[in-house]
């Protein structure tokens, strides 16, 4: 009784002829790749194809967008064009409380992304400022704080319950440091 599959030597070449043509395809590919990378599930199927470049501004990809990309300033900060005062340098820090089941045994399921975190830092620096110069407003993702000399709106990456929020400013150091609890979605449930 023959098994079905690479039995025969007629199979045997089919699969050979079949498996060579295929690894030429693929060292074009992949011709620039270093010779020790492994490939990964990225690799799988047809290289992705190259689109074309518009140079025009206002190309929509998708006809349905009401803006594209270009338009969307990348910044994350709010400019007031009638107020001349620069903006701080300024840190957004995600924190996470992380104890030893976490680290070793991974029992809370915890992960470095940042939904994971419990709290968003946020430091600002302030040189030739004193704390009762800062005027500090708080909402659920907008950050405005207004002195003398800076002016800084900031749009927060995540929701924050602003009320639980703390401030402090550090003289010696000349910065305000903001730490808000992220309002997560999964929150709910634990409570």
């Amino acid at each position: 009784m023959e098994c079905l599959g690479v039995s025969s030597a007629q199979n045997l070449q089919a699969l050979s002829a079949l498996l060579s043509t295929q690894q030429e395809d693929d060292d074009d590919d992949y011709s620039n790749a270093p010779s020790n990378a492994r490939l990964g599930p990225g690799h799988i199927g047809p290289p992705p194809k190259k689109e074309e470049e518009v140079p025009s501004v206002y190309f929509k990809k998708n006809s349905k967008d009401i803006w594209s990309e270009e338009e969307v300033a990348e910044s994350s900060q709010y400019d007031d064009v009638a107020d001349p005062r620069p903006q701080p340098e300024y840190e957004i820090i995600l924190k996470q409380s992380v104890g030893t089941e976490d680290l070793f045994l991974g029992l809370n399921g915890k992960d470095p992304s940042s939904m994971c975190c419990e709290a968003m830092l946020v430091k600002i620096k302030l040189p030739l400022t004193k704390a009762t110069d800062v005027a500090l407003d708080v909402k659920e993702k907008f950050l405005d704080l207004r002195t003398p000399k800076y002016k800084l709106g900031l749009h927060l990456p995540h929701p924050t319950h602003s009320a639980m929020g703390k401030a402090q400013f550090f003289s010696e150091r000349e910065e305000m440091e903001v730490t808000l609890p992220i309002k997560r979605p999964m929150d709910i449930l634990l409570m």
